[in-house]
């Protein structure tokens, strides 16, 4: 037999685009449009609808770049249309190409109730069926202009991303807006020609299914009369019945479908505009699911309900009732789908808290799973924190992403540092905006890693990012793969009903055991680092000002700020959204995050102060509060002592060096700074160790040009090593100004390009560490700045601190999966080490490094360098990226081990604060034991006046420690972190006030404990 697929093929495609399809909606007649614009900012939405507006017409320009304008769309249904099926199409101008990313709107009836988004996929209102002759046609459409920032060419600069530099060009042209009937039979047909067209493009070309297919499709193209395809539908149809009622294969590979819609909170728009984002999309799925019965729709970030309750309360009502019945369904238990990697410790317990917390709170609803499909990675103490927060399992897509490895698995048990196992599954479909394509559902089987022990995979399906989430296409395409020979079946499913066949099926999932590294975005971790350091600052100021508000409202009676530190934790919680801490959004994202970060940190230090006064007391004694988990210069953690009273320990010189430069020394520490202001060599006395390897310099600004292949704020590529500019010419190098208690420094100034750095190098008394205070006025472009310091270390691995501890990563490259990290994520510190000594390098806000290893040849020693990551200027998506004055702080300390490298991470980042008062203040809690490292005393949250603790095993091993209450204490209870009592957990032995503890490495508890 001849063989004319290739012709069938081709012949469906033109019918379908050329006849079939625009015969959905065989009969039109336009709409009468006008328009109000907004001045300014978006108004409410009864002022769009009172407006006064002026006509406008199809063909028209509108709307500058994020502006609001409100369409009123009128008209009259035909008399002859009477008994049809209606519907408005309103096309503001979209590209369907660009679902998400450009102009979108929400149409309201005059009453003000949100009908349903109008996006560039989902065009359609339905106005009446059966319709009546006639009837008077009455929309309000709240229309967002939001400029196309990733264009068909991506990544080039532009000024669109501000509203105050975009300008007031208008970005769309008004398309068809007509009244037009809706032939559901063409619509039919449609779909059965796309599920089986597609279906036959995925099978064996010799498959005899797929000539089935096509010979079925051929007749049924030769049934439509072309002329006449409404009248010729149905028959075209019923050649297409016999080829899709033929059921799977009993081993077909099953599909569980979930309605979806990811929604960044903020990246190429700001947050104001994902409110209405939300608000469009939450109105088209309400909708969807009152006409499909079969449908369920998931939808993460606490965040974003909130919002929609807050400032759509018309949306809110609708939204409520969906859940009420089940099929509307809150996922993930975290406030946003967050940044996993630079949040600090507590921050990424408080997402999940705050997430699950509200969720509980507005449906009675608890998650199991974590929602993060669109996150950059996925940082090695994550686990434990999805345990503690009530959960057990975790989704992610995002590693598909990665341009060297292919991850081994699908479904599998992700193994943390502590050795906490959370069932975890990546969707094979490989994408979280599934349509339902043909092309999509075979790859999810093709792909998938676990035939032979599993068959199941979820695919996130529907437009994200204001596209405007799953749409009636998507849901007829499932209904015709719920069972269909040749394609896996596809069911629609809620994430838990998903998570519990996958877990049953497979008890013996496979495990991988430390950080989900994404190999790729790994720039994330410097660009815009005044969000980063504003992140950092506002972490620590929460941490201080629960402590000393805890503290003085159980010794003084002072009141609690319980509303506003939740506020402010939200609010932290919003910026650690995976495109605004990674600065990865547009400059009007990050304009305001620095603005918001200036905000929090005034309102949190008057809490701080206020808290520190009433505990202080009357009185002129100089007081220093210390919030570290650790004492700091004799004042102990979590208390406040007498200034200075700690014993002296000499003070630090500052002599010319013979070769030029400058040396410190205090007996600890021996540090030699040559004349272009590079460390020379840092001499441990105590361990008669040279820090610093042979014949390199150490404290060195090095300039790489950095110019990724794409995603230019995201990535760094591997290749920008391949140029590098040492920094080595000084301005001034010179002594500085005597420290507090007798330190000493030195000033290094150095100009490159058309920035400046100035340095402070520090050597304190009595401690063996260099601080290193660094300041530029950066004006490069597309450039990559580092500090480096290359260390006489022999060391194969490194930590560097992560969520409750620390991880493991090789210095060499022996394996693809080791080169692949050339960039990684820090908290406070990194460490290498040998047997007995290391060095760690300890930070204030700075989260991406390198560490690589090289082997001297004049002695055959080996040289590990670390380099701190500091800044970059990408030009996309916001084209002035971090131009401006920066300051870092940073310490090298030699001979550290690990728990010194935690001790001094805290140290930089919560430095004593001075007061002065009558009194010393003991801690209201301490431990005995420097591994066990508290990270919250708070009161509860539920307003009990429980008083609250945190705290982790820091160093990996085992701890046994004696936690003191500065209070009479009722009951001790072990709690997860939404403190709530643990039922497995036994209570800690009590005696008195001192409460007995054990940790395995890394185990983190929570203790509430009453007052007596």
């Amino acid at each position: 037999m001849h063989d004319n697929t290739t012709l069938t093929e081709a012949r469906l495609k033109r019918v379908l685009d050329e006849r079939i399809r625009p015969a959905i909606h065989p009969r039109s007649t336009p709409l009468t449009l006008e328009i109000w614009t907004a001045p300014g900012e978006p108004v409410p939405v009864q002022e769009g609808l009172t407006a006064t507006p002026h006509p406008t017409a199809a063909g028209e320009r509108w709307g500058a770049p994020w502006s609001t304008s409100w369409f009123r769309v009128t008209g009259t249904v035909p008399d002859d249309w009477a008994g049809e099926t209606v519907e408005a199409l309103l096309d503001l101008g979209f590209d369907e190409n660009m679902p998400g990313f450009q102009c979108e709107g929400l149409v309201y009836l005059p009453d003000g109730t949100p009908v349903k988004g109008l996006n560039p996929r989902n065009q359609w209102v339905r106005i009446a069926a059966p319709a009546q002759g006639g009837e008077e046609v009455r929309l309000h459409i709240e229309a967002a202009s939001n400029p196309v920032i990733l264009d068909y060419h991506p990544f080039l600069p532009t000024r669109l991303g501000d509203k105050e530099t975009a300008g007031d060009e208008p970005q769309y042209t008004l398309a068809r807006m007509d009244l037009a009937v809706f032939d559901e039979t063409v619509w039919q047909l449609v779909l059965d020609l796309e599920v089986l067209g597609e279906l036959a493009q995925e099978l064996p070309k010799d498959a005899a299914r797929r000539h089935d297919i096509l010979r079925a499709i051929a007749r049924s193209l030769d049934a439509v009369d072309l002329q006449d395809v409404n009248g010729t539908a149905a028959a075209a149809r019923s050649c297409l019945t016999d080829v899709l009622s033929t059921p799977a294969e009993p081993s077909a590979h099953r599909v569980s479908a979930v309605g979806h819609a990811h929604i960044d909170s903020a990246w190429l728009w700001p947050l104001r505009e994902t409110v209405r984002k939300v608000a469009r999309t939450t109105s088209n799925m309400t909708a969807l699911l009152a006409d499909e019965p079969d449908f369920v729709f998931a939808m993460s970030q606490a965040q974003q309900w909130a919002w929609v309750k807050e400032h759509r309360p018309e949306v809110w009502a609708k939204v409520k009732k969906a859940v009420a019945d089940g099929r509307f369904v809150p996922a993930g238990g975290m406030w946003v789908e967050s940044d996993t990697n630079m949040p600090g410790s507590e921050a990424m317990a408080r997402q999940f808290v705050h997430g699950k917390r509200f969720f509980l709170d507005e449906f009675g609803i608890e998650n199991d799973e974590a929602w993060l499909p669109d996150t950059f990675g996925f940082a090695a103490g994550l686990p434990q924190i999805i345990k503690a927060a009530g959960s057990k399992w975790l989704l992610t897509q995002k590693i598909s992403w990665s341009q060297t490895n292919r991850f081994p698995h699908h479904t599998f048990r992700w193994e943390g540092i502590d050795g906490t196992r959370i069932f975890t599954h990546f969707p094979p479909v490989d994408t979280y905006n599934c349509s339902m394509k043909g092309s999509e559902i075979a790859h999810a089987a093709r792909n998938f890693k676990d035939k032979g022990a599993a068959r199941h995979s979820l695919a996130p399906t529907g437009w994200g990012d204001g596209g405007g989430g799953t749409t009636r296409e998507m849901i007829a395409k499932a209904a015709r793969l719920r069972n269909l020979e040749g394609s896996p079946t596809v069911e629609w499913a809620t994430p838990a009903a998903f998570f519990e066949k996958a877990e049953a099926e497979h008890p013996n999932a496979p495990v991988w055991v430390g950080e989900l590294y994404l190999e790729l975005h790994r720039a994330t971790l410097t660009s815009q680092a005044g969000t980063k350091q504003g992140n950092r600052r506002s972490e620590h100021l929460l941490r201080e000002a629960e402590l000393w508000a805890a503290t003085a409202a159980v010794r003084t009676g002072f009141p609690y700020p319980y509303e506003e530190l939740d506020r402010i934790w939200k609010t932290v919680l919003l910026h650690q959204f995976h495109d605004i801490l990674p600065g990865s959004s547009i400059a009007w994202v990050h304009r305001e995050a620095r603005a918001t970060y200036a905000k929090v940190a005034a309102e949190l230090t008057g809490i701080i102060e206020s808290a520190q006064r009433a505990l202080a007391g009357e009185g002129d004694t100089p007081l220093t509060f210390n919030a570290a988990p650790h004492a700091l210069d004799g004042i102990p953690a979590g208390g406040a002592a007498r200034t200075g009273e700690a014993v002296e320990a000499g003070r630090s010189t500052v002599t010319p060096r013979t070769e030029g430069g400058y040396v410190l020394d205090n007996g600890l520490l021996r540090v030699e700074i040559d004349g272009r202001g590079l460390l020379v060599s840092a001499y441990d006395r105590e361990s008669d160790r040279e820090t610093i390897a042979p014949g390199a310099v150490g404290n060195l600004p090095q300039l790489h040009a950095d110019f990724p292949n794409m995603w230019d704020a995201w990535d760094v590529d591997e290749f920008y090593r391949n140029t590098v500019t040492d920094l080595t010419a000084a301005d001034e190098v010179v002594p500085g100004e005597a420290g507090p208690r007798g330190a000493a420094s030195v000033r290094v100034l150095r100009a490159f390009g058309a920035s400046r750095m100035t340095q402070v190098l520090t050597l304190p008394p009595g401690a063996p560490r260099l601080d290193i205070d660094t300041e530029v006025d950066w004006h490069e472009t597309e450039k990559f700045l580092k500090l480096a310091f290359p260390l006489d270390v022999h060391a194969e691995r490194y930590a560097s601190e992560t969520q409750f501890g620390h991880f493991y990563r090789a210095t060499h490259t022996n394996t693809s999966w080791e080169a692949a990290k050339f960039e990684a994520c820090n908290h406070r510190f990194v460490h290498v080490a040998e047997p007995g000594w290391g060095v760690a390098l300890v930070n204030d806000s700075t989260y991406g490094h390198d560490v690589t290893r090289d082997v001297r040849p004049a002695d055959g020693g080996t040289t590990t360098t670390v380099r701190a990551s500091l800044l970059r200027a990408p030009r996309f998506p916001d084209p002035e990226t971090d131009q401006g004055v920066h300051r870092f702080r940073h310490a090298l300390v030699p001979g550290a081990a690990i728990g010194d490298a935690v001790r001094e991470g805290y140290r930089i980042n919560l430095p004593g604060r001075r007061v002065s008062g009558g009194a010393e203040v003991a801690p209201l809690v301490s431990v005995d034991h420097d591994a066990v490292v508290v990270t919250a005393v708070k009161l509860a949250d539920d307003g009990s006046g429980d008083v609250v603790v945190r705290f982790h095993e820091a160093d990996g091993g085992r701890a046994r420690a004696t936690l003191t209450a500065g209070f009479a204490v009722g009951s001790v209870t072990v709690t997860d972190l939404l403190e709530r009592p643990l039922a497995d957990a036994a209570a800690p032995r009590c005696e008195g006030e001192a409460i007995a503890v054990s940790l395995r490495p890394f185990e983190l508890m929570t203790l509430r404990l009453t007052r007596a």
